[in-house]
């Protein structure tokens, strides 16, 4: 049913069980997927995940880049009808929105699910933990530089719908010179990174490229949570992070990017922030 997309009256012949107990085995074997595995295979990154992220980043020509960010909505037919007026998206489907930070090798750092349809990528923002590293002051700091200017915190690509915030670097609407056409060129190609991510999740697993036929919300969640998991298995058994990759040209540049798990004070010990308010 998940790779490829069967509903429960299409298996029962094959499997011999009625449709209530594989909907069943299905709830169950999502559940046991996200308590066994979350904590390796949704994680945060490592200092060595973010050094590797960092290096493929500098080699395309974005020092200090850390992922790229982006939603997905996933359609819902049997929405509840009390809920299909929260849940309408702009193409008058019923949908769920997932909100999802990939890398260079389509790993998922970050995926959260479950926003209603009829938001858009900034409202997902506004409810999302994607930054409660950075809002308490746990952030692993980023150091680079660009044209002779010291950054310490690390970026996501993103579209223009997001907000000219430190933490995102988004594109030039209307690019006039070749620096400009240049920049937003690659900006554009490398944030399909993520678009690529949520192609290769609904190609390999079917069921969340269909319609959503099931009624639970929190059932749809396990569902993804648990496609998104075997995505991150997949991707640690096949991809070579050995291997050479060409890239174009780093257009900027600039020197090796370094990371710090914490900054540290004159004592050695780690420096502790206050929490933003």
């Amino acid at each position: 049913m998940l790779a490829y997309g069967s509903s429960a009256d299409q298996v029962d012949e094959v499997v011999h069980m009625e449709k209530s107990t594989i909907l069943e085995a299905l709830v169950r074997f999502c559940d046991a997927v996200e308590t066994l595995y979350t904590r390796d295979y949704l994680r945060r990154p490592t200092p060595r995940d973010l050094q590797r992220l960092l290096q493929k980043a500098e080699i395309r020509g974005f020092p200090g880049m850390i992922g790229n960010i982006d939603c997905m909505h996933w359609q819902w037919k049997n929405c509840p009808i009390a809920w299909q007026g929260d849940y309408g998206n702009r193409k008058g489907q019923k949908s769920i929105i997932l909100e999802a930070v990939d890398g260079f090798d389509t790993w998922v750092w970050h995926a959260f699910f479950g926003v209603v349809g009829s938001q858009n990528d900034l409202n997902v923002l506004g409810q999302s933990p994607v930054f409660n590293d950075v809002l308490s002051g746990e952030a692993p700091n980023v150091t680079y530089e660009i044209n002779h200017t010291v950054y310490q915190n690390g970026y996501y690509l993103a579209d223009g719908i997001y907000p000219r915030w430190t933490t995102f670097v988004k594109s030039i609407p209307h690019p006039r010179s070749h620096k400009q056409k240049l920049f937003a060129t690659y900006q554009e190609g490398y944030r399909k990174d993520v678009e690529r991510c949520f192609g290769i999740l609904q190609a390999r697993w079917a069921i969340i490229r269909g319609a959503a036929r099931l009624f639970d919300e929190e059932v749809l969640r396990s569902i993804m949570m648990t496609c998104i998991i075997l995505h991150n298995m997949i991707v640690e058994d096949e991809y070579d992070y050995l291997a050479d990759e060409v890239y174009e040209a780093d257009p900027m540049n600039t020197p090796l990017t370094r990371i710090y798990e914490k900054p540290m004070g004159p004592n050695g010990e780690p420096v502790q922030h206050e929490p933003l308010v």
